[in-house]
């Protein structure tokens, strides 16, 4: 059985309200051994045998049964999330910045997400990771930013979801 994280886009942020428990719940009852929660913004450490994509199809398929929803899950074994962290680019707790992570599970986005660099503000950073954005901004202007404004695009939700540093090294403990 290998350890995988798994990251729900759009929980308890931006009007889909999930119970962490139920969530829990659900994902055990598809199969998923050792489930639990981290945070209540859509954190989920669970076990299979199967590979990321397909931990990430079967979740989905479960939320989307249980809860009725158009749910979205990206899925990494734990050393990915690990080496994903390890590799963060920028200051890591830079005063008055958010340091964040996309998670990305198409290349043609990951292409278009890395072309955003180019375009930042002054006080924006952007660098491509393995698979990965890493960002970081301003503590305040994280909607306004070049990512920010993106990411809130239809077109992004299926293959990404964020989280910041912080929340990473709580799924890592």
């Amino acid at each position: 059985m290998t350890q995988f994280a798994a990251f729900l886009r759009g929980v308890n942020v931006g009007g889909v309200n999930l119970k962490m428990a139920e969530v829990a719940a659900a994902l055990t009852e598809a199969g998923f051994t050792n489930v639990r929660t981290i945070l209540a913004s859509g954190n989920v450490l669970l076990e299979s045998s199967g590979r990321a994509f397909a931990v990430r199809k079967k979740a989905e398929a479960a939320l989307r049964e249980k809860f009725g929803y158009d749910a979205w899950v990206l899925a990494y074994d734990i050393e990915t999330v690990r080496a994903v962290v390890d590799t963060y680019p920028f200051e890591r707790e830079a005063d008055g910045y958010q340091s964040y992570v996309t998670f990305v599970a198409d290349g043609a986005v990951l292409k278009e997400l890395t072309a955003l660099a180019d375009h930042t503000g002054p006080d924006e950073k952007i660098a491509p990771g393995e698979g990965v954005i890493y960002w970081q901004v301003p503590k305040g202007s994280t909607l306004d930013s070049t990512i920010g404004k993106t990411m809130g695009k239809p077109r992004y939700k299926s293959a990404t979801t964020t989280r910041n540093l912080r929340t990473l090294a709580k799924v890592l403990r």
